[in-house]
């Protein structure tokens, strides 16, 4: 069932996912080589919480009932979604996407951004800016009269005409008072097809595009990701609300960019 949100809601919403951009801002003070995903996910926690909100990801069951261990979802190189943050030291020329999810006042926020750890290789940081662009051409499409396969087909498109995979088993989510709802949100389709997009419905974009090709593979802990042939993958997400003529979109990307001096 999809629900839509009172204006009054949305404000709630929005409260919530400006709350997950300040954390991911925070998280991108600390990213160097040598720093570690647990670092990356204490400092999140503490702050998520010093904020009045709960880390929604931390004890969030998966299909099997197994609950996730932390703040943040901390999925490095090839890891495509849903990183368990470890003591491993993160190294010059790696990527790293850091999902994070907060809890306020009763509704949720949910961002994802994919930082490099010093200098990367030119075809990764292009894999980064294209997964990006594909994410506000989505969010373009986000509008109260359009269907879900407007969406998924601005991805897939953009990402597929510079030669990357768009992953097909994980996809973007409605968000509310619970962390997922209906509806799935495909980083593919066609034009015209799908749900039809309605004011008031809020949901979680987010591109998870490969390098190579878009076959995955899960690991035994039941919830890292990773690119079957091991090449790197790029992780972008926003919440936004759908309205007339142009999404709002509720999350944002502001202190992460400030922090990396792109603004």
């Amino acid at each position: 069932m999809i629900f839509l949100k009172t204006d009054e809601e949305i404000a709630l919403m929005r409260a919530a996912n400006q709350l997950v951009g300040r954390t991911l801002g925070e998280v991108a003070k600390l990213i160097k080589p040598g720093v570690t995903t647990n670092e990356l996910t204490r400092v999140a926690e503490e702050f998520i919480r010093d904020n009045g909100a709960i880390p929604t990801f931390k004890g969030y069951p998966n299909q099997d009932g197994v609950p996730f261990p932390a703040a943040l979802c901390t999925s490095v190189n090839e890891m495509v979604v849903h990183g368990i943050p470890n003591d491993e030291p993160l190294k010059e020329g790696d990527i790293v996407s850091v999902d994070c999810g907060t809890l306020l006042d009763g509704f949720n926020g949910d961002s994802a951004y994919t930082f490099c750890v010093g200098e990367v290789a030119p075809e990764v940081r292009n894999l980064l800016k294209v997964t990006k662009e594909s994410l506000y051409l989505g969010i373009e499409q986000a509008v109260a009269g359009k269907r879900l396969g407007d969406i998924g087909y601005a991805v897939q498109t953009h990402c597929e005409s510079h030669g990357y995979g768009v992953v097909r088993e994980f996809v973007g989510h409605g968000i509310g008072r619970e962390m997922h709802e209906d509806p799935c949100v495909p980083n593919y389709g066609k034009r015209g097809y799908g749900t039809q997009l309605k004011k008031g419905m809020c949901i979680a974009i987010e591109p998870m595009i490969t390098l190579g090709t878009r076959q995955i593979r899960m690991d035994m802990d039941g919830w890292g990701v990773r690119t079957r042939d091991l090449k790197p993958a790029a992780h972008f997400e926003h919440t936004v609300a759908i309205c007339q003529g142009k999404a709002e979109i509720l999350s944002t990307f502001d202190y992460v960019e400030e922090v990396l001096g792109n603004k």
